[in-house]
């Protein structure tokens, strides 16, 4: 992208947000839609806006037909308020990159989780001292006690 597009990507992004909490009163609008990022074509004419909503499926669906249905009059604020000739098209998507990314976050706990389990275990069966009668520390004791010879890999 060019600095161009980069920066009315920007102020359009900043405009949708404020015209969404202002001017759009639609009752399927429950949870306040966040605009993550605005991707304009290099010709300026068609703005893709990727938004979260948050809530069930339902309702994030309904509130994405309500963004869509006010484009619209958002298009034609937008005009208006950026100074531009002909503002672009506004298409409306949910963003799924924040979705993917709790899901990476969700893992990268869980994981962390189990490191610290094992780490946990680790510790407490260095601190146990081995009991005679389990038949590890036996063996380990004749081990000990008996010379081994070495072991000498076969050739192939």
């Amino acid at each position: 992208m060019s600095r161009r597009t980069e920066r009315l990507g920007s102020s359009i992004q900043q405009e949708l947000a404020g015209l969404i909490m202002r001017h759009l009163s639609d009752p399927r609008l429950t949870g306040l839609p966040s605009i993550t990022r605005v991707k304009l074509s290099p010709d300026l004419s068609v703005a893709d806006v990727y938004v979260t909503i948050m809530g069930t499926p339902g309702r994030q669906s309904a509130a994405l037909n309500a963004l869509r249905h006010a484009a619209g009059l958002m298009r034609s604020k937008l005009t208006r308020s950026l100074s531009l000739r002909i503002a672009p098209m506004l298409k409306f998507h949910m963003d799924e990159n924040l979705k993917k990314e709790l899901e990476v976050l969700e893992l990268i706990q869980k994981v962390a989780e189990e490191n610290a389990e094992l780490d946990r275990r680790r510790k407490a069966a260095e601190l146990a001292p081995p009991a005679a009668d389990t038949p590890v520390a036996a063996e380990s004791a004749s081990e000990a006690t008996t010379p081994q010879a070495p072991v000498v890999p076969e050739k192939i």
